[in-house]
């Protein structure tokens, strides 16, 4: 017999196995020896009242044994004679190639950067020298961006796959478990290349082939349908289909499908800034102590308002996290935030941005549906302008930022290359400085303490998301026009995040299945 219950445990007590079970056992007025097991499978963390406590559900056996909660895939070695290109090695191709490898289809990977070792050389680059490779960076490369970007798992993509099978496809590749059961999952920048490796593995030793450092410089296309690629501009590889998983960063396919007269669309994304702010401030707002328990993660925030009718929201929020280099070419300047797994940083950091749609780039038009691309860098060029031309970011405290007056003085910083005090309330798009000014005071309201002299700006946050749309079905996931070419994860606008574009990945396998065989 088992029965599935909640129970409330301080934080003292949460790693205390003989206190859940003697919880359990007073909760459901049994007899401890009668509990042969309690088994968590939920945990989250609830600070709404003075003391903060954690949430537990938990499946209790009584007088049985356990079921394990984790499930183990089983890969085959699959046929050579059908094969499917994969373009792009971030979480969409990556488990897009594992579920065409359990479909007994052979993907053939090409990923414009390097292996996830050979990558930290060029970040390496790109954080002390300024020097960005504009196909091996924090964005491009094995694993794409989420690599070395804290791995947060939370998602909201519940209704389009299975997310438990992700978190343990994830946990198979060497993933800590604990991502099974919290319920704001994130497997850290220090521990993510080697899940990514491990990943590697499985699909080259089930009969999938990865090309490294292979960019896709053209399509081969013949009467509206898609027969494969040009590699480097030198080779060509064929296929009996493509699953196009480039991310949000990768401009040059987006040229490339304009060229072709490959339909894309304008799609509204976000810009802004990124925050930072003391953890231990973060902490004492969220938790409600100067003094956060040591069985409490660095606190965390999710903040949300309308300023004029556009969405203003804190994005991808890094506790115990740095803010990094995210630029993917020369002459521009973006910014993103990772953590590493115990998120023990001094410094909190999140993206906050506002909603751009076309009103906001109608001064592009000229390039038509690459309108709000060219506004994205323009941004980022204005940013690496006020930077100096390098990678240093230029700051502002948000208290000088809201009342219009350049810093005197910045705080010490979690980015590496440097700040350098510039007023960024003149240099960004007024719409957005607006968003931005009117948001941090709505925010303090939820937060008390947000809105300090403690906290600065760094610009310029603007990959949210992709700003072009590669349309496609909603049934047969293919390109509406274009026969054999599957668009997917956020590159092509159908994904916000590792676990959002794993699942596409893997919803554009099985639709290749279906297509080609």
């Amino acid at each position: 017999m088992k029965k599935e219950i909640e129970l409330v445990i301080p934080p003292q007590s949460i790693n205390d196995y003989q206190y859940l079970h003697s919880s359990a056992a007073k909760k459901l007025h049994l007899n401890p020896e009668e509990i042969s097991a309690v088994q968590t499978i939920r945990r989250s963390i609830d600070a709404r009242s003075k003391n903060p406590v954690y949430r537990v559900k938990v499946i209790i056996y009584i007088n049985e044994k356990p079921v394990e909660i984790f499930s183990k895939n089983d890969f085959k070695k699959v046929d050579s004679n059908r094969k499917v290109i994969v373009i792009g090695f971030g979480p969409a191709g990556m488990f897009a190639s594992m579920r065409l490898i359990e479909l007994g289809i052979k993907p053939i990977v090409l990923e414009r950067g390097k292996d996830v070792q050979s990558r930290r050389r060029d970040l390496r680059a790109i954080q002390q020298e300024g020097i960005v490779n504009p196909d091996s960076n924090y964005c491009f490369g094995e694993g794409g961006a989420g690599t070395y970007s804290d791995g947060k798992l939370y998602t909201r993509s519940t209704k389009r796959g299975d997310v438990n099978r992700i978190l343990s496809l994830l946990v198979q590749h060497g993933a800590q478990h604990d991502i099974l059961i919290d319920a704001h999952p994130h497997i850290g920048s220090n521990k993510l290349p080697k899940v990514v490796e491990n990943i590697r593995t499985t699909i080259l030793e089930y009969g999938g082939e990865i090309k490294f450092e292979s960019r896709v410089t053209d399509f081969i296309l013949s009467e509206n349908r898609i027969r494969g690629v040009i590699v480097n501009d030198e080779y060509e590889i064929t296929g009996d289909a493509v699953i196009l998983a480039v991310g949000h960063s990768a401009r040059d396919i987006y040229y490339l499908l304009h060229k072709k007269n490959i339909k894309i669309e304008p799609k509204p994304f976000a810009m802004g800034v990124r925050i930072e702010h003391p953890q231990s401030l973060i902490d004492e707002i969220q938790y409600h102590s100067k003094v956060r328990d040591a069985n409490l993660p660095a606190s965390s925030y999710n903040l949300a308002c309308q300023v004029d009718e556009r969405g203003v929201y804190s994005f991808c929020m890094c506790p115990g996290g740095i803010i990094i280099p995210a630029s993917t070419a020369p002459g521009e300047l973006v910014l993103n935030g990772m953590s590493v797994s115990r998120r023990d940083s001094p410094f909190a950091n999140s993206g906050i941005v506002v909603s751009v749609d076309e009103k906001d780039w109608i001064e592009y038009r000229e390039h038509g549906v690459l309108a709000g691309l060219m506004f994205q860098k323009e941004v980022e060029r204005i940013a690496f302008e006020a930077g100096g031309k390098t990678q240093i970011a230029p700051a502002q405290r948000i208290t000088d930022f809201v009342h219009g007056n350049l810093s005197t003085s910045l705080l010490t910083s979690s980015y590496i290359p440097g700040t350098v005090s510039a007023p960024l309330h003149e240099l960004l798009p007024q719409n957005i400085v607006i968003g931005l000014k009117k948001s941090f005071l709505e925010f303090d309201k939820k937060m008390r303490g947000y809105f300090t002299e403690e906290a600065q700006i760094l610009a310029a946050e603007t990959r949210t998301s992709s700003p072009i749309r590669i349309p496609r079905d909603n049934n047969s996931l293919m390109h509406i026009e274009i026969e054999g070419l599957f668009p997917s994860g956020e590159g092509a606008g159908y994904a916000g995040g590792i676990v959002s574009a794993a699942i596409d990945g893997e919803r554009c396998a099985e639709s290749v299945i279906k297509y080609c065989y």
